[in-house]
């Protein structure tokens, strides 16, 4: 997938927040962002939203996105830009969204030449569905209202 980052279009959301897209059919898509919500400090929550790539939501980013067609990563897109990214680069904004320790940990990733990034990036996503099995996300009543259909 080449250049799928940082490339600006126009916004689609109704509001700021940046989005996670992910693979609303894998289960350690599911627990990837069970991740997010359990170690985001609570002011964080108002700055991200979540949506399956499956969904209403994702499907008009890669509308918008066409150098997201036939991506099967996590996509995280940034409405203030806006732009997209994805695999490795989509990870580490995730991460560095958790702030303290985890930015940190995104910094240091981002050190990480991408090609190198993504190779790993790939290994894992090639693995997913073995190393976590089905899962149906139940977010909280709180956590409802930062899905996007």
């Amino acid at each position: 997938m080449a250049n799928a980052t940082d490339t600006p279009r126009s916004d689609t959301t109704p509001d700021t927040r940046s989005v996670l897209l992910y693979d609303g059919d894998c289960g350690f898509c599911a627990g990837s962002v069970q991740f997010v919500l359990g170690h985001e400090p609570p002011s964080a929550g108002q700055r991200l939203a979540f949506a399956p790539l499956q969904g209403l939501f994702g499907s008009r980013i890669r509308a918008q996105f066409p150098e997201l067609a036939g991506v099967d990563s996590v996509v995280w897109y940034d409405p203030s830009i806006p732009a997209v990214r994805v695999r490795s680069s989509a990870a580490l904004a995730a991460v560095a969204h958790l702030g303290g320790i985890w930015n940190v940990v995104a910094t240091l990733g981002r050190l990480v030449p991408r090609p190198l990034r993504d190779a790993v990036y790939d290994q894992i996503a090639r693995r997913r569905f073995a190393m976590a099995a089905p899962a149906c996300l139940l977010p909280s009543a709180e956590e409802r209202a930062r899905f996007l259909p």
